[in-house]
C-alpha cells in the first residue's frame, strides 16, 4: 500500500510538471488563450500584456448555438455556391431547386467590412494562423500583442477549418470563440463555429464561387 501511495504520488507530481511546463511554453510563445480573459463589454478576448486587462479570470456571457436549416432560396445561383449576407449575418449554400443550407456566420467589425465576388481557392483542415502585418500592427497600437503564427489547433482563432478567398486575406473559418458567431467583430474573415465549418467544409470544392454582400 505505502509503495503504491509513493508511485502515485510521484505520477501526480510529474503530471504537473508537464502541465506547468506546457503552460509556460506556450505563454513565451506571446500566445496563450488560457491567460487571456474576455471584456464582455467590447466583446474581445484581452491579452495579458493588455493595459485594459480586467481582474480575475472573467467569465464568458451566456450563448447557445444558432442551428443551421434547409431554408427556401430563389436567387438563381449555380448549386454549390456560397452566398453571404454580412448585414443579415448568415451564409448560404446553394442546394439547388430553390433551397439553401443557411449557417449563422460572425463578419467584420464597423470599418472593415467589405463585398465582392471570387472563388474558394484552398481548404484546409486544422490550419495555421498567421495574423497579417497590418493586423498585428493594428492590434499592438491597443496594447494586445499578436504572433506571428499559431500552429492549428483548439485554441487556433481560425477553428477546425478554413476555406481561403481567391487571392485575398479573407478566410471562411472555424473559431474557438462560438459565441461571436452572428456579431460583426471580425477583421474581414468570415467566423462559422466548428460544427458548422466543418459540415461546409465537406460540401464545399476548390473553385467553388461565393458571393460576399454588404
Amino acid at each position: 500500500m505505502a509503495a503504491n501511495k509513493i508511485l502515485l504520488q510521484s505520477l501526480t507530481a510529474a503530471v504537473l510538471v508537464a502541465a506547468i511546463t506546457s503552460a509556460q511554453a506556450q505563454s513565451n510563445s506571446g500566445y496563450d488563450p488560457r491567460s487571456w480573459t474576455y471584456d464582455q463589454a467590447k466583446n474581445v478576448l484581452v491579452s495579458p500584456s493588455a493595459p485594459d486587462q480586467m481582474s480575475g479570470e472573467g467569465t464568458l456571457p451566456a450563448w447557445s448555438v444558432i442551428p443551421r436549416q434547409i431554408v427556401n432560396f430563389s436567387e438563381a445561383q449555380p448549386k454549390g455556391s456560397i452566398v453571404i449576407n454580412t448585414t443579415e449575418r448568415r451564409l448560404y449554400y446553394v442546394l439547388g431547386n430553390g433551397k439553401a443550407l443557411r449557417y449563422a456566420v460572425g463578419v467584420g467589425k464597423e470599418g472593415l467590412e467589405w463585398s465582392g465576388r471570387d472563388t474558394i481557392s484552398s481548404k484546409k483542415n486544422w490550419p495555421d494562423w498567421r495574423p497579417p502585418a497590418e493586423m498585428r500592427a493594428r492590434e499592438a497600437s491597443k496594447g494586445r500583442l499578436l504572433p506571428a503564427r499559431v500552429e492549428g489547433g483548439p485554441n487556433n482563432p481560425l477553428g477546425a477549418r478554413a476555406l481561403y478567398i481567391g487571392n485575398t486575406l479573407y478566410r471562411v473559418h472555424g473559431t474557438n470563440q462560438p459565441w461571436t458567431v452572428g456579431q460583426a467583430n471580425s477583421s474581414g474573415c468570415i467566423r462559422m463555429t466548428n460544427e458548422d465549418v466543418i459540415d461546409l467544409y465537406d460540401r464545399v470544392k476548390i473553385g467553388t464561387q461565393i458571393i460576399v454582400r454588404h
